[in-house]
């Protein structure tokens, strides 16, 4: 069956003498095939459908028309469980959206993390520790005149987040009381640094202790606001101490800060929340590899996280074959404004989208959830051209590229989701999951330069789509 890519009708098709397609004269026969359809969801390089469920869904046939290129599904085979898709919600984010009015946050809320309809389902938020470069200004939660310190934590406090971060997260989880919740801090307290300052900067050993207890009470007060974490990273970006704020912190004294100090400390205060190592670019996958090669270190750690900055997308492999028992995932890639629609589109999804869970990430994040038009708030010295998902403008809401990238995958592969076996044929980059409903999902990127016909082959049935160049779209079934 061919789709048009710009009208949401479909070619009718007459099989075994039953009337498909909705034509002129046709009786339908919807019900009699209800286990044999497929939705797709499309969006163009055009842009003329944008996340756009066609109108009619496509029909899996035991005699289709052979096609050249055919994606073989294989439910045997099964890879990682998937947690899911989403955004940081940075302190900008949160800012631009209680900054809205209460009935238009309420109604873009919904749809981004609401699954009914034509919302989207996200799935999984990322939040910075203290202030990440897309706040206003840089804050911890636990800043000091000039001399002094907190080794015990008793002055630590959420307050900097209490005014914008977490009144809209408490409506976010309103929304979606399961979305999983990752925290990352950008730099410890500056009282903590060798340079006393929040850019750059190492982690001062006699206060590695201290910086385990401002984790544990960052859990524990977030817990107190009805919010889990359900996993920290130990630092963003570990080797770029050039951001404001950030730190370096090298691979050995991650290795001592977590088997000494954070790991211990969870233990002791019963904190449940999973340590994810890294939190970098796949250039390094030495890093994450040569902390869990440390057994006093990696009886602490969950996983490792990347980004996608530099290095590959299969070196996510490279660390998931050497400790194949701990779990991989992709925290953060950003977008430059103004944006290139196409060009965005193609690369996220087939790096980010399809390549992550192919090479065992359990979820994907794109950075920034939200921006004003002139892409502020950051920090001095924090990134100036990071596109949001959205752009918001008072109660305009403009949807962007990582939108749309994220949609594709959040709506239908939802937490608990499981990888299943798909081949690659050429130009064709896809990735295919089975729900914890029982449906499978499979989204497939065009690559090539040219509209591809292409058959979905499973359990010994096919059906026939076709994508115009740079096109993705979303099979369920």
């Amino acid at each position: 069956m061919i789709h048009s890519l710009k009208k949401q009708w479909v070619r009718t098709l007459i099989i075994g003498g039953l009337c498909l397609g909705g034509a002129t004269g046709c009786t339908s026969n919807k019900g009699l095939f209800s286990k044999n359809e497929a939705d797709l969801w499309l969006t163009t390089a055009d842009q003329t459908a944008l996340f756009q469920k066609q109108a009619q869904p496509l029909v899996f046939s035991s005699n289709a028309v052979p096609a050249t290129s055919v994606i073989d599904i294989d439910d045997q085979q099964t890879f990682q469980e998937i947690d899911g898709f989403g955004y940081t919600l940075t302190g900008g984010s949160a800012y631009h959206l209680h900054k809205m009015t209460p009935a238009a946050r309420a109604a873009i809320l919904k749809e981004l993390f609401a699954t009914d309809g034509n919302n989207i389902g996200v799935s999984y938020l990322r939040l910075s520790i203290g202030a990440s470069d897309l706040d206003e200004k840089v804050f911890s939660y636990n800043d000091l005149p000039e001399g002094q310190t907190d080794p015990t934590m008793e002055k630590f406090s959420l307050a900097p987040d209490r005014e914008f971060l977490l009144p809209v997260l408490k409506e976010i989880l309103a929304i979606n009381p399961k979305i999983m919740i990752l925290g990352s801090p950008w730099s410890p307290p500056t009282w903590m640094k060798t340079n006393n300052n929040s850019k750059g900067g190492s982690l001062k050993p006699e206060w590695y202790d201290a910086y385990a207890k401002y984790f544990v009470k960052y859990v524990q007060e977030m817990a107190k606001e009805g919010i889990t974490i359900h996993a920290i990273t130990v630092q963003n970006e570990p080797l770029h101490p050039g951001n404001n704020p950030s730190l370096l912190m090298l691979a050995p004294d991650q290795a001592v800060f977590v088997k000494n100090h954070l790991g211990p400390a969870f233990q002791k205060a019963n904190v449940k929340t999973k340590i994810i190592l890294y939190d970098h670019n796949l250039d390094r996958p030495d890093y994450p590899i040569s902390i869990l090669n440390d057994p006093e270190a990696k009886k602490y750690i969950d996983g490792s996280a990347f980004h996608l900055y530099g290095g590959k997308i299969e070196a996510m492999s490279e660390v998931h074959n050497a400790h194949p028992d701990k779990n991989v995932y992709f925290t953060e890639q950003w977008i430059g404004a103004p944006g290139k629609f196409l060009g965005d589109l193609k690369w996220h999804v087939r790096e980010l989208i399809i390549g992550a869970p192919r090479n065992w990430s359990r979820n994907v994040l794109e950075w920034n959830l939200a921006a004003d038009p002139q892409q502020k708030p950051h920090t001095p010295g924090g990134c100036t051209e990071c596109l949001g998902a959205l752009t918001i403008d008072g109660d305009k809401v403009i949807r962007n590229p990582a939108y749309y990238i994220i949609a594709h995958a959040s709506k239908f592969v939802r937490p608990g989701s499981v990888r299943i076996a798909s081949n690659i044929p050429t130009n064709l980059p896809n990735v295919a999951f089975r729900t914890p409903k029982g449906e499978r999902v499979v989204i497939v990127l065009n690559d090539g330069d040219a509209s591809q016909t292409f058959n979905i082959r499973h359990k010994g049935k096919t059906v026939s789509a076709t994508l115009a160049a740079g096109a993705v779209g979303t099979y369920v079934w």
